[in-house]
Order: structure tokens, then sequence, then C-alpha cells
């Protein structure tokens, strides 16, 4: 009887999943990207993906990602624009990187751009001040070449210009007393 009272039996538990009518591809479609949207804001590309991986028709497919559209739950230009704040103040990633990551999560190269416009270059490079200050004490003991291709190298990676990321590691090493005047130009930070 208890087994019965739980829904435990496997006679019982078998039937009333039997009872559900087969979903349609629409209805797979709008679970599959409500379920995604759940965990976190996706791009169109990334549903369409995920749609076209689980088998969902692309004319279907294409009729529940517009709808979504229309009601607001995607949003490519939020998505940009919300991304971009994230990455740069959590990561400190340049504009270059952020245009990259952007770019792999399907979003129009129009809205990247827009969306990279809340960024400056007083503000981008604020950061890569801040990024090399945390990293300059962990490099202090080295060599100053070797310090220079870490730092460079550092914000290199996370997106930065050359040109900036020398600047801003020339500026360091002065303001700490490390004599940076080998730093031209020219220097490759290979």
């Amino acid at each position: 009887m208890r087994e019965q009272e739980r829904g435990g039996g496997s006679r019982g538990g078998r039937e009333a999943r039997q009872e559900l009518p087969p979903q349609s591809p629409e209805e797979q479609a709008r679970a599959i990207c409500l379920r995604l949207l759940t965990g976190m804001p996706r791009t169109r590309r990334q549903l369409a993906d995920a749609l076209a991986k689980r088998g969902i028709p692309e004319e279907v497919s294409q009729q529940v990602l517009s709808r979504y559209e229309e009601v607001g739950l995607i949003d490519d230009a939020a998505f940009a624009g919300a991304w971009v704040e994230s990455r740069h103040r959590g990561r400190g990633l340049a504009r270059r990187a952020l245009a990259q990551e952007l770019r792999t999560k399907g979003v129009h190269a129009t809205l990247v751009q827009e969306a990279l416009e809340q960024l400056d270059s007083e503000q981008e490079e604020e950061t890569a001040r801040e990024l090399v200050e945390r990293k300059l004490r962990a490099t202090r003991g080295l060599d100053r070449d070797k310090r220079i291709r870490r730092l460079a190298g550092m914000l290199a990676r996370k997106g930065y210009p050359e040109g900036m990321a020398l600047r801003v590691v020339r500026r360091a090493l002065e303001a700490e007393g490390e004599d940076a005047d080998e730093l031209g130009p020219g220097y490759s930070g290979a």
C-alpha cells in the first residue's frame, strides 16, 4: 500500500508517464530555450545551435526564436552590453578580446561595436594599469626583461594593444624605481 501511495509502484509510474502526449517540435524548442535561458542569458545563435543539436527543424527553431525576441527573452544587444561590462570589470579584458568573445557567441558585428562603445580608451588604460599593479608585486625579484615580458604578455593575452601595454608597463616600472628607459617603442615584449 505504501508503494502505491508514494507512486513507486512499477505499474503506476510507467502508466503515468505514458499518458503524457509526445511534445511537438515547437513545444520541445520552447522547453529547450526556456531551460537554457533560466541559467543565464544566451544569444540567438547559441540557442539556435542548441536547438539544431537536439534535432529541432530549422523552420521551427527560427519561429520560436523570433517569438522569444519579440517578447524580450532573447536580446543580443542587452546580452552584449552586459557581457562587456561583466568581463571587463571581472576579468579585465580589453575591447579586442571582448569583441572576439562576442563574435564567437554569434553577436552581430554592429551590436558588438555598440556594446564596446561603453568602454573608452581611458577606462581601458586604467584597467590595464590596475592589472599591472596587481601582477607587478608577483614579478619582484625577476630581472627587468623578464618582468617586462610577463607584464606585457599578460596584457596582450587580455587583448590590450601592444603600444598601450608597453606604455603602462613602462610607467609602472618607473613608478617602482625600475630603469625602464630601454623600453622603447620598438620593444616587442617577446
